[in-house]
């Protein structure tokens, strides 16, 4: 816990650095933060690798007439995307979903656009805004490493990714869905037995498995919501 919460503060110092003078110092500091963040991860380091360039291809697989009208933001985490935003369409959801599930490697598409306007900067501001209060919320939990939760909020929706156990699960959940400003909370988190996760966690993180098959867009199901606090759904 000691050793994550020294990694944010070297994060946010870092994020202040540019303001300064000396890039030296940035640099290294830089280096020593990823290089925790990815020793703490649960996926292998060619998977952290493949989820970044899966990001990146899916930003660019987005047919060139829904861009203009699109804000969209794709999130990926051992190889499952998530696509969230805003577009113009129902037509031009299912397109860009579907080009997203053609990318190589990607084992699953959930794609959470809604149809409607863009965004506005003063809701994406908020979105980031409650993203650090639920992260923050997780360094603090003793019974859980936020290295092994993703979160992403959008339009007050928080979305939670990871590899973690069902017990992990349950208390990632409870923080975001009491953390003031969230709407509801959409886990997307991949529950693995404690087993497995020991497994993953005493492993070397070294090397990549092999590419998957392009993936078709998940069909989520939907449980009630809870009451008096933001309600969860699962997928």
């Amino acid at each position: 816990m000691r050793n994550l919460k020294l990694t944010l503060a070297i994060t946010a110092l870092v994020a202040a650095l540019p303001l300064l003078e000396g890039c030296v110092p940035a640099v290294i500091a830089t280096g020593a933060t990823v290089g925790l963040m990815s020793a703490q991860d649960r996926r292998s380091t060619g998977v952290q690798a493949d989820d970044e360039g899966i990001e990146w291809k899916a930003a660019q697989s987005v047919p060139e007439s829904y861009t203009a009208a699109s804000h969209l933001n794709f999130t990926a985490f051992n190889k499952r995307l998530l696509i969230t935003g805003e577009v113009p369409s129902e037509e031009a959801k299912a397109a860009i979903g579907e080009h997203a599930a053609r990318i190589l490697g990607v084992k699953e598409v959930i794609n959470e656009t809604v149809v409607g306007p863009a965004s506005s900067l003063s809701v994406r501001s908020n979105d980031s805004y409650i993203t650090s209060k639920v992260k923050a919320r997780l360094v603090d939990e003793k019974n859980l490493s936020a290295t092994h939760v993703k979160v992403v909020t959008e339009s007050g929706i928080t979305y939670l990714m990871g590899i973690v156990t069902d017990r992990e699960a349950k208390v990632a959940v409870t923080i975001a869905r009491t953390t003031e400003g969230v709407r509801k909370v959409v886990n997307v988190m991949d529950v693995r037995s404690d087993a497995e996760i020991k497994r993953l966690t005493t492993m070397p993180t070294l090397g990549t498995s092999a590419p998957a098959q392009p993936a078709q867009p998940a069909q989520p199901a939907q449980p009630a919501p809870a009451a008096s606090e933001a309600p969860v759904e699962n997928r």
